[in-house]
């Protein structure tokens, strides 16, 4: 049996202005860095992530825009912006070692 690392995504809702979609396989981690990196855009007027249980549910993630950009625009953009953070981190490391 495969190791699954990285999580899936199932999209719950997705309109003009709203997205909401559930992470399966992760916990806190990705969901808190999107829905932080969201809500800082000035577009974006509400982004958080939802978990009803730690125990028995996965993590939802709503990201809502005033209309001027597509919430799954924002969710692209900001992945890209996590992976830029991940990389320059990365690089920040190496050079210590």
């Amino acid at each position: 049996m495969p190791l699954e690392i990285l999580p899936k995504i199932r999209i719950e809702k997705r309109t003009d202005r709203e997205l909401i979609f559930t992470l399966t396989g992760d916990q806190h981690g990705i969901p808190n860095l999107i829905s932080k990196l969201a809500i800082r855009k000035p577009y974006v007027s509400y982004a958080a992530y939802i978990i009803d249980h730690p125990l028995t549910s996965q993590p939802k993630v709503v990201i809502v825009t005033d209309g001027t950009k597509d919430p799954l625009e924002v969710l692209l953009e900001v992945l890209e912006e996590a992976k830029q953070y991940a990389l320059t981190m990365k690089r920040e490391v190496e050079e210590k070692l």
